[in-house]
């Protein structure tokens, strides 16, 4: 691992820009970010002026949808289609990586002419053939897994105040250590590439980790909320109530974290300003799900991250486009993460790869502010834990008008298959404060019938007891390192006392060492390794930490990687398995 600064040596600036050049595009999307949390949507407390002014500048979305987690969204986002469609169905466990088949928004604007950039947090895959780096982004400054402080990250240690600080990140593929707090980290080298200008306009997706879990977050932000009245007198009053108790560090913690954003935010979009790009560049910002639940404001929705309620899926979204979308515009037709893709292509004059078929639509002509007949659709969002879909688990149907929810099923690895259909008039009762289903049983039926149909084409494509499999041996990647993040099986979890395995692909026929790393063991045990036909076993000390199988032959083909540590009657899994191709 080669150490590296905060700003990257990503090239220098050259002010060249055709004035009949495409529009560069900007994607910001944050984590865990409520649509109550900024000033502009209603929050008195929160300090975002930046992103307040961004959102007066250009059009807004205000009936926008994202699904109830993170995967599922940036999978929607990249791709425009359904996530299903995609074979990411969770956050974890192997259900997080998309298939290397789907055609990503960076490979349509790199086939367009557009240089291509990621700087954050990708959460579709973090080994070969699944990489941003694979999919499109030729520059790429990224988090492995949902985030910092999850088994995804490096095994090097973290830094003593938390691990968004001076993280070990993957740029181009190879593991750096950065300096500085993770969100200045990745805002800095997006400026940087955007400021290295060669003529071509560019895609720049900067997707935030924060102000996601763990809560870390430099004092000096931190500070400037303490003490603060965060109960519900300080906040307006519409929708349902504040409940519970509000544990007022960590939500000081949390604003102090979008405070910090909405600083990258404005750095980022007066570094456009300066070298004179702000006009023909399209900027887009939302948040990838509803906030985590933390029992302040929510902007008067129920539910939170993980719930189909308003709190879990209606989300701001912003576009600024000076040379093309005129300031103040709001679009109130339903929209979603998939529309995004084909909006952003049809603005720019990128044409769709032909094989692509898109779920969302363009929504240029709503912002443009053209006269058309815009035709009603139902949109669908759906979330819960467990390797496939399951029809009628926590799931939402939205029209225009009208909103069907079965929230039940979200968390729990076996579903009953209860069910609680709730219906709710939108256009009347945006907080989903009355259930009016028993009164309009053929509103229920319709989004019904309209969701089953939706349910049976977006599964059909993928068989989901075959997922994407993480290549083993391919010159693209080499060594790999096998997490957490990405193991599978009844028994994987991020616990002490968890079990999995890996679905790999060998695609070399060659030697390989694999190094299993773990925690200290407590006493003197044995180390196996099987894929396949190979089965190894060796001893192990107390107090180790790791052990090398040198040497190994690993059939080509598919098949599932387990490692395992054997001590008395413990049965152990490892925290990281790394395979290296010995040429």
């Amino acid at each position: 691992m080669r150490a590296i600064p905060m700003i990257l040596a990503l090239g220098c600036t050259c002010l060249v820009h055709a004035a009949d050049q495409k529009p560069n595009v900007v994607i910001i999307l944050t984590d865990d970010h409520g649509f109550g949390e900024l000033g502009v949507t209603g929050n008195p407390i929160v300090r975002t002026p930046q992103i307040n002014r961004f959102a007066a500048q250009g059009a807004s979305l205000v009936k926008f949808n994202v699904m109830p987690v993170c995967s599922p969204t940036r999978a929607c986002l990249m791709t425009g289609r359904y996530n299903y469609r995609t074979g990411v169905t969770d956050t974890y466990l192997g259900r997080s990586m998309m298939h290397p088949d789907e055609t990503t928004l960076a490979e349509m604007f790199a086939a367009g002419g557009y240089r291509t950039g990621i700087f954050g947090k990708w959460h579709l895959g973090d080994n070969y053939p699944m990489r941003a780096m694979d999919k499109g982004f030729q520059e790429s400054l990224v988090l492995n897994g949902g985030g910092l402080a999850q088994p995804g990250d490096s095994p090097d240690p973290a830094d003593e105040r938390g691990a968004y600080f001076n993280a070990t990140l993957r740029h181009n593929g190879a593991w750096v250590k950065t300096k500085g707090y993770v969100s200045d980290v990745i805002t800095e080298a997006a400026t940087q590439f955007v400021a290295k200008n060669d003529g071509h306009p560019f895609f720049v997706y900067l997707p935030f980790n924060c102000p996601h879990l763990p809560h870390q977050v430099p004092d000096e932000y931190r500070r400037r909320y303490e003490g603060k009245d965060f109960g519900a007198a300080a906040f307006p009053t519409n929708g349902h109530p504040m409940t519970g108790k509000i544990d007022t560090d960590d939500l000081a913690r949390v604003y102090g974290m979008i405070e910090n954003i909405d600083d990258n935010v404005g750095r980022l979009l007066a570094r456009l300003e300066e070298l004179k790009m702000a006009d023909n560049t399209i900027v887009v910002l939302f948040s990838d799900n509803g906030c985590q639940k933390h029992n302040g404001y929510n902007a008067g929705f129920q539910g939170w991250k993980g719930s189909t309620f308003e709190g879990g899926i209606h989300q701001f979204c912003f576009l600024r486009w000076p040379a093309g979308v005129k300031a103040g515009r709001q679009v109130d037709r339903i929209a979603a993460h998939i529309d995004i893709a084909p909006t952003l292509l049809d603005l720019c004059g990128v044409p769709k790869p032909a094989p692509v078929k898109f779920d969302g639509v363009s929504l240029a002509p709503l912002l443009r502010g053209e006269s058309v007949q815009w035709k009603d659709r139902a949109l669908f969002f759906q979330w819960h834990r467990g390797d496939a879909p399951e029809r009628y688990r926590a799931f939402a149907a939205r029209s225009q008008d009208w909103k069907l929810v079965q929230p039940l099923g979200v968390g729990e690895r076996k579903w009953d298959g209860r069910t609680d259909f709730k219906l709710f008039d939108m256009a009347n009762d945006p907080f989903e404060l009355k259930d009016v289903a028993a009164e309009r049983p053929d509103v229920v039926a319709k989004l019904k019938a309209e969701y089953d149909a939706w349910f049976n084409d977006v599964t059909s494509g993928r068989d989901y007891a075959v997922p994407a499999r993480i290549y083993i041996g391919a010159p693209q990647e080499n060594p790999v390192l096998l997490t957490r993040q990405d193991w599978r099986g009844v028994d994987a979890n991020w616990g002490p006392k968890g079990h999995g395995f890996w679905e790999v692909k060998v695609v070399a026929g060659v030697r390989y060492d694999v190094r299993l790393i773990f925690d200290p063991l407590q006493a003197d045990g044995d180390a196996t390794l099987s894929l396949g036909g190979v089965s190894l076993r060796q001893s192990v000390k107390a107090d180790a930490t790791e052990c090398a199988f040198k040497g190994v032959a690993l059939p080509v083909g598919p098949g599932r990687l387990q490692a395992s540590l054997e001590t008395g009657s413990a049965d152990l899994g490892v925290k990281y398995v790394e395979v290296k191709r010995l040429d």
